[in-house]
């Protein structure tokens, strides 16, 4: 992230979107009354990793904001804290955590600022200041973030099971797409006057793939190249798939089959012109459809977009395993280590560990079929996060990927920012192995401890859930669970190779393995 300014507006903004005005309900929630709120995980094994959750929350809820007067947003929103802006991609992955804390902040609503500020042909910028302006750091070619909205939107409708949003973000998520899907010259944007109606499909390509900017894909001195990208071609992918599942919950089922037949095109083109077969990685390409073969994190975005092939994710995981690129003491370094730009103490972008990079792999590992492998990588970042914790008494923006264990130069402390998403979000889905799914009040819970450890407090669509775990010898010995809820609610356990399904009634429920 950055900070400097110039800013241009068009009129009307937020045309798409149905929320005009804002209108506070009430003051915004402190800590200690949400805490009451919040999902309690319970893991007598790993207490620090306890310490720096609750610190995740209480910074969090720290940086809930309000619109200021007439700056045009619309809804009380949950702020990276960065500077005096606020960021969009920094606000998507903060969702990824925020979500569990719904009922005490439901932070889905802060892309309604977003929306509001849309122009006319589409755009949204990736940053916009307080006051409502857009803000440029060096001009419109760097103006674009990972279009990931849907992404957020339809991850949070999961957990929590609340489509309500649906139908009123499904417009300006549609234009927002269209407009990214128009072409344009990524070597001469900026001198366009134009260029708020000039999309990101690369103009005069054989590949018709999508482009960004080191700044624009958040890897802000990543050494990228090329106009087809990669990680902003699979999250184009994403986005049309999460659309289809927005179309889909409102009934709209021919333009979800649209949407769905967009994303498997675009995967076509990826996996011709970006897959190196040699290499066994993708990479950026060229106007021509030559590769930029430098490996960086966002080589693997087409393991979450499921485009991959099982010898390809194959491939891609034989990287993260490998010691001399990714496999590093802090997990996983957005450029690898093999690179000639790689920097020990992290350098930004230049080998150093960072929490959304770090989810969209691990949660890329997991669409793959790689799950243990997935929770082997949250315990060696969160192991690294707590030595850092112990030392600094808090969270960091980024960290170095080498020992000894230290925040990277730079990096901002007290940042949540989306770095809660490891002691949260991690926690709960890798660590304790739960997976909500608050559409069907259906709890699929992954068991590969032997301490006691569950979740109290748990948010689970209309329920609220607890799920604990009794210590054991070992993780073959047999298996004590006590389950509580307020409704009736479906718990899958998955425990050494064997699938528990049932069906389990309002009140407690005791359970045997």
């Amino acid at each position: 992230m950055s900070s400097e300014s110039s800013s241009s507006t068009d009129s009307p903004r937020g045309a798409y979107f149905q929320k005009k005005d804002y209108q506070p309900a009430s003051a915004l929630p402190g800590f200690a009354d949400a805490r009451k709120a919040l999902p309690r995980p319970i893991l007598d094994g790993n207490r620090g990793w306890l310490e720096m959750y609750w610190r995740c929350w209480e910074l969090a809820f720290q940086h809930l904001r309000q619109p200021e007067a007439e700056s045009g947003l619309v809804s009380d929103y949950l702020d990276a804290a960065f500077n005096g802006n606020v960021f969009q991609w920094d606000t998507i992955f903060m969702i990824m955590f925020a979500r569990y804390g719904h009922r005490a902040f439901p932070a889905v609503q802060s892309l309604d600022n977003f929306y509001a500020r849309q122009h006319a042909s589409g755009f949204i910028c990736r940053e916009i200041r307080r006051d409502g302006s857009d803000f440029y750091f060096r001009g419109p070619r760097d103006a674009v973030n990972p279009p990931l909205f849907s992404w957020a939107e339809a991850e949070s409708f999961r957990t929590t099971g609340d489509k309500s949003r649906f139908a009123s973000v499904l417009p300006p998520l549609e234009k927002y797409v269209a407009w990214l899907n128009t072409e344009s010259d990524p070597d001469h944007y900026d001198d366009q006057p134009d260029w708020v109606d000039k999309g990101r499909q690369s103009a005069g390509s054989v590949h018709r793939l999508y482009w960004n900017t080191p700044l624009g894909c958040g890897m802000d001195n990543a050494p990228r190249g090329g106009n087809g990208w990669v990680d902003m071609s699979c999250q184009m992918v994403i986005q049309y798939n999460d659309l289809a599942t927005i179309c889909e919950e409102l009934g709209m089922s021919e333009k979800a089959a649209g949407f769905r037949q967009e994303a498997t095109a675009i995967s076509e083109r990826i996996n011709r012109w970006c897959w190196n077969a040699e290499d066994g990685f993708y990479y950026d390409v060229r106007n021509d459809g030559s590769q930029v073969r430098v490996k960086t994190s966002g080589g693997f975005w087409p393991l979450l977009a499921g485009i991959t092939s099982s010898e390809q994710a194959e491939r891609l995981v034989a990287h993260l395993k490998d010691e001399t690129r990714f496999w590093r003491p802090f997990v996983f370094p957005t450029l690898a280590a093999d690179e000639p730009d790689y920097t020990e103490n992290g350098g930004y972008w230049l080998g150093a560990v960072w929490a959304p990079t770090n989810y969209a792999i691990i949660k890329g590992l997991e669409r793959c079929g790689y799950g243990d492998f997935a929770a082997e990588t949250a315990t060696r970042y969160l192991d690294g996060m707590e030595a850092v914790f112990r030392d600094t008494g808090t969270v960091w923006e980024n960290y170095a990927p080498e020992i000894p264990f230290r925040p990277g130069d730079p990096a901002m402390k007290d940042f949540v920012g989306w770095t809660g998403i490891g002691p949260i979000a991690l926690v709960i889905e890798n660590i304790l192995g739960l997976h909500c799914d608050g559409v069907n009040r259906r709890l699929e819970w992954t068991i590969r401890r032997s301490d006691r450890h569950g979740i109290d407090n748990l948010q689970l669509g209309t329920a609220t859930v607890s799920v604990i775990a009794e210590a054991r010898d070992s993780v073959h010995s047999p298996l004590a669970v006590t389950a509580v809820s307020t409704a009736e609610f479906t718990l899958v356990m998955m425990v050494n190779g064997q699938r528990i399904e049932q069906t389990l009634p309002p009140g407690v429920t005791s359970l045997s393995v």
